[in-house]
């Protein structure tokens, strides 16, 4: 028996855009802006709490809950998926994604392993991983560093 791959209740291109957004910010908006060019519908990757711990090795500011709140109201947004690690390539695989967009900070540093594995699982079916150039001078981290 054939496995069905998953789907989303709107037509193709399936654009995804992941994220933390533990403070959401212009550079965020930068990605999302690019990201629409490539199809009419966004669907945004979210990290969970303990994906972030995982990742960046400190607890979020904002709580899944809350940060799935902000995504939801932003006209961007049209689909949220939870994200728990950086094997991207495994929720790649499950929907076939026809873009991948992301900014271009993960090109080197923790992230880059999980792009390259990315990019190969995405030739099988054409599908493109889209590197958004980085906004200067913003990043959640940046933030935090200012406020705490």
């Amino acid at each position: 028996m054939k496995k069905r791959r998953a789907s989303f209740p709107f037509p193709r291109p399936y654009v995804f855009v992941p994220m933390c957004v533990d403070f959401l910010h212009h550079g965020h908006i930068n990605v999302f802006l690019k990201a629409k060019k490539y199809g009419r519908r966004i669907i945004a990757g979210l990290m969970t709490d303990e994906g972030i711990k995982k990742y960046k090795k400190k607890k979020p500011i904002i709580k899944f809950k809350d940060r799935k709140k902000i995504l939801k109201h932003l006209d961007f947004v049209d689909y949220i998926i939870p994200i728990k690690n950086l094997n991207f390539y495994q929720i790649a695989k499950k929907y076939k994604f026809d873009y991948w967009v992301h900014g271009t900070d993960w090109r080197k540093g923790v992230q880059s392993h999980s792009r390259k594995k990315l990019k190969e699982t995405m030739k099988k079916w054409r599908g493109k991983v889209i590197d958004v150039p980085y906004t200067k001078g913003i990043s959640s981290s940046i933030i935090k560093k200012e406020l705490f």
